[in-house]
């Protein structure tokens, strides 16, 4: 079971963090939120699309050298950063971006092994606030 993390921005936005069963941050908001609710709304939505993109193998590749096939909402996505590390953004349905990786991965298969650990750690996980 995975911990998010809620925490208060300077602004008095939300973000969360989310943190698997290891205590290793493994994905955090990739959006700011204007009430705690709605924070806890996107927790949510990440536990559900994450879980829901690993089952169906929703994955859109953003490395390969050809154009990938497109995957529809929810999704994650691979791609590179500037220092050539593997990466990946979770979707949900509505097509905004709800997680991200915050550190970059070696290998393409680090990476996918990230978002598997996503999906299990954001089911039914503790929250808290930080």
């Amino acid at each position: 079971m995975g911990t998010f993390i809620i925490k208060k921005t300077p602004s008095g936005a939300f973000n969360f963090v989310l943190l698997a069963s290891n205590k290793e941050k493994i994905a955090v908001s990739s959006q700011v939120y204007t009430t705690k609710g709605a924070c806890k709304k996107g927790i949510e939505s990440v536990g559900k699309n994450a879980a829901r993109c690993i089952e169906e193998n929703r994955i859109e590749d953003l490395t390969l050298k050809k154009a990938p096939d497109r995957v529809p909402f929810p999704k994650f996505e691979i791609y590179l950063d500037k220092a050539g590390l593997f990466r990946y953004r979770l979707f949900a349905t509505n097509g905004e971006s709800i997680a991200i990786s915050e550190e970059g991965y070696k290998t393409k298969d680090g990476c996918k092994g990230g978002m598997k650990s996503v999906a299990v750690n954001a089911i039914d996980p503790l929250i808290t606030e930080a």
